[in-house]
């Protein structure tokens, strides 16, 4: 249920029958895609469970893998979304999901009835931004063992559902590179 998503605003039963009615729940099954290439993105989607992956597929056809959405997260081309310009990402479920999408105008006409929800969404922008210059900074100076040990750590249960190229793609290495850092890695 989206509400839940909400718990840290004050809501009335108006306020929830509104959030309930605008967030439109989809079901996905592992090999949909969420979100192609060269369309046009209206919307951001809230991932209840699962696990959606987003990625850009370069002029020779290889894929990079940009986010991770799992649960609480929030996903789409937000570039696109932003600018109303073409998608250059793809989202694809990875392990079937229940998402949340809201369009651009809803999320402006809910900021206009609920006191407190820009606000809200403004801080989750935020470390999202955060999250993702971080990421940004640390493939350009950390080794690939130490960013393989980030990932585990902020993703914990996520290597039994993802591909390993998928990993490999994430952090920039190749799945031979991911495979010795794996083996050279004590058991806990």
């Amino acid at each position: 249920m989206i509400l839940n998503h909400f718990t840290s605003l004050q809501l009335t039963e108006k306020d929830k029958v509104l959030l309930e009615n605008t967030f439109k729940e989809i079901h996905l099954k592992k090999g949909d895609l969420l979100l192609k290439s060269d369309t046009k993105v209206t919307y951001q989607y809230y991932v209840f469970s699962g696990c959606l992956r987003t990625f850009f597929m370069d002029d020779n056809g290889k894929d990079h893998t940009i986010q991770f959405a799992i649960k609480d997260w929030w996903t789409s081309d937000y570039t696109a979304y932003f600018s109303t310009s073409q998608s250059i990402m793809n989202i694809e479920c990875i392990q079937d999901a229940i998402v949340y999408r809201i369009s651009r105008q809803d999320t402006e006409k809910l900021y206009l009835e609920i006191p407190g929800l820009e606000s809200f969404f403004r801080k989750k922008m935020e470390n999202a931004f955060a999250s993702f210059q971080k990421r940004i900074l640390d493939s350009l100076y950390q080794t690939a063992t130490t960013r393989y040990l980030n990932f585990i750590s902020k993703y914990p249960n996520i290597e039994q559902n993802v591909k390993n190229y998928h990993v490999a793609s994430y952090l920039g290495i190749t799945k031979e590179s991911l495979s010795r850092i794996r083996k050279d890695i004590p058991k806990t």
